[in-house]
């Protein structure tokens, strides 16, 4: 098990370094409806994250598995996620903003001030589970956990230690916010400022690293 443990903890520091659900989870705190929004938000973050890599578990554990590990199939399955990764690293470069110009956000995120809890938390499962990055990083991890061979219980206690972590960067700033909000205001503004400022680099960088090392175990499954 530690070592199914060692292998996915990339892909759920992956998901958890997404610059925009923390500014948007810093957007919810700073505004009117602080509590109601962010917790739901959290809620949403979580649901999305489990759902998504318990999917893929699931999934992954019915493809073949040859005597000594995974099979040929596995291993072509994670060198097109390595690659779709990638590709969405070259794509988050080339939309990095230039110098000396304001970074872009979704134009959802203006609503945020008025979005009460319940959108949050759909909000919360859509950026987690169906953001194509999230999903390709939880469909390579969900093939780490369905074919190591685990045993029901610690494939459970693996995709928790996978959830908490990928959630980490939303559950921190949420349970901190709520808990100081006087003293934690002004160092979430500071952090979403930057954070805007360096999504898309960020972004690639992380995606390239990860996507090199899929495609890498991919290849060593052959």
């Amino acid at each position: 098990m530690g070592s199914t443990v060692g292998e996915i903890l990339p892909l759920a520091v992956g998901i958890a370094i997404s610059p925009i659900p923390i500014i948007a989870a810093i957007l919810m705190l700073l505004s009117p409806k602080a509590k109601g929004t962010s917790l739901g938000f959290l809620v949403g973050w979580l649901v999305g994250i489990i759902a998504a890599i318990v999917v893929f578990t699931l999934l992954s554990s019915v493809l073949p598995q040859s005597d000594d590990g995974p099979s040929t199939v596995v291993g072509v399955i994670k060198i097109v996620l390595g690659a779709l990764l990638l590709l969405l690293a070259v794509k988050q470069w080339r939309s990095r903003p230039a110098r000396g110009e304001q970074a872009a956000l979704p134009k959802w995120m203006a609503a945020i001030d008025s979005m009460t809890p319940a959108k949050a938390l759909v909000l919360g499962i859509l950026l987690s589970s169906v953001n194509p990055k999230n999903l390709l990083l939880a469909a390579s991890a969900g093939l780490v956990v369905g074919g190591a061979g685990l045993t029901v219980e610690q494939q459970i206690a693996v995709i928790a230690v996978f959830t908490v972590i990928a959630a980490s960067t939303v559950l921190v700033p949420v349970v901190a916010y709520l808990a100081a909000s006087a003293k934690m205001a002004a160092p979430l503004e500071r952090l979403r400022v930057w954070l805007v400022d360096n999504n898309a680099a960020i972004m690639a960088v992380l995606l390239l690293v990860i996507g090199v090392s899929v495609i890498g175990k991919g290849i060593g499954s052959l």
